[in-house]
């Protein structure tokens, strides 16, 4: 057995102080073990080659808001809304409207697979301009345009904000995010995409996951429903069924079938952490070789203080302001940690929080251990 020592550095930088924290993890190879299979339909690890939504974008008008919408300074608010005003009618120059009851918008939604015209979807509208607020607002008809230029759907009726922005006279309240809003089943499709599904040959399952064991099991899976080859893994993230070998002439019918297989799916070990939060989210998988942590800090704060010198009366001084700057310097005693072969991340966290540890010097702890061969797992920094 041998012992590897690595060592991790992390700063903190601020306008009074710099803090420098120094971790030292001594790793001692050793066996990992592995976690459990668990049971999971075939519908919950895979998609259909083909069978996706499609992404679409409008452009469009929010009105009926209390003096919360585009200023006159955003001036594609005021064409727009002069542009619509002629076709019902009115002839408005676009120079002289100001109207802050109306905010220009980017409507967005999503085609669903087999959608048909008159099936319903969710919208989501966000401010474009210097609207304050689109709460209590009504958008109005907006096509909504796929990648190829094409109109699929149209969107028309009332908002709902999450939030809400309110104040004046140099006192403002704002909760979440009051320029965004979603309008439910407020879009309705108005073309079909050209698509037969029941012409699939193969159909290709496409991993979620890329996992060659888990494509290994999809297929084997299939075929022992079928009871002959039916389903053949071509890599770690696709699995192809043959149609036409199944004996069954309804695509829909089969799969139906096959998505509701049940496989054994060793989960990958992972742990994610954001630097941004200090977030860590981990697998019950992870395991740990034995480990020896020292976790100590050390820390400079410079500090200064400016104080004004007044010259005495009717003398020929000048008032000046004079810094006065103090440095202080501690080095707080490091403190130890014993973790033993085959150790989860739950009793690892847990004795970091002990050593009064933040989330913060855990990331920087788990990334030195990573670095030292004794993380079993893949350490994802978002």
């Amino acid at each position: 057995m041998r012992a590897r020592l690595a060592a991790g550095y992390r700063l903190f930088a601020g306008p009074a102080a710099i803090f420098a924290i120094s971790v030292f993890v001594l790793v001692a190879a050793g066996e990992v073990f592995a976690g459990d299979p668990v049971v999971v339909k075939i519908r919950d690890l895979t998609n259909i080659e083909g069978v996706r939504e499609n992404p679409l974008i409008g452009y469009g008008m929010v009105v009926g808001l209390t003096q919360t919408g585009d200023s006159q300074q955003t001036i594609f608010t005021t064409q727009t809304l002069a542009n619509i005003m002629q076709r019902m009618g009115a002839q408005i120059p676009p120079t002289t409207a100001i109207v802050k009851n109306v905010a220009a918008v980017f409507v967005t939604a999503s085609l669903p697979a087999f959608a048909r015209p008159g099936t319903q979807v969710d919208v989501t509208v966000s401010s474009i301009g210097d609207a304050r607020s689109l709460e209590g607002g009504v958008l109005l008809m907006t096509p909504l345009y796929g990648a190829d230029g094409q109109v699929y759907a149209a969107a028309q009726g009332p908002l709902t904000v999450g939030g809400f922005a309110a104040g004046g006279a140099g006192a403002t309240k704002q909760m979440n995010h009051p320029t965004t809003g979603r309008v439910p089943a407020g879009g309705r499709v108005e073309r079909s995409l050209a698509f037969d599904f029941n012409r699939l040959s193969p159909v290709s399952l496409l991993l979620r996951e890329l996992d060659f064991s888990t494509a290994g099991e999809i297929s084997d899976a299939i075929n022992r429903e079928f009871e002959h080859p039916v389903a053949t893994a071509r890599d770690g993230g696709r699995v192809e069924v043959d149609p036409t070998a199944t004996g069954m002439a309804n695509l829909t019918a089969i799969m139906a079938r096959i998505e509701n297989l049940a496989v054994p799916v060793h989960r990958r070990a992972k742990v994610i952490v954001s630097e941004r939060t200090g977030t860590i989210v981990m697998g019950k998988d992870v395991r740990l070789g034995a480990v020896s942590i020292l976790h100590g800090g050390f820390s400079v704060q410079t500090q200064t203080e400016y104080s004004v010198s007044q010259p005495a009366p009717r003398s020929a001084g000048k008032t000046e302001v004079v810094p006065t700057t103090e440095v202080q310097a501690k080095d707080s005693p490091a403190k130890g940690l014993e973790i033993g072969e085959g150790a989860t991340m739950e009793e690892l966290v847990s004795g970091l929080h002990d050593m009064g540890a933040t989330a913060r010097d855990v990331i920087s702890i788990l990334q030195a251990i990573k670095a030292a061969g004794a993380l079993d797992a893949d350490l994802e920094v978002i």
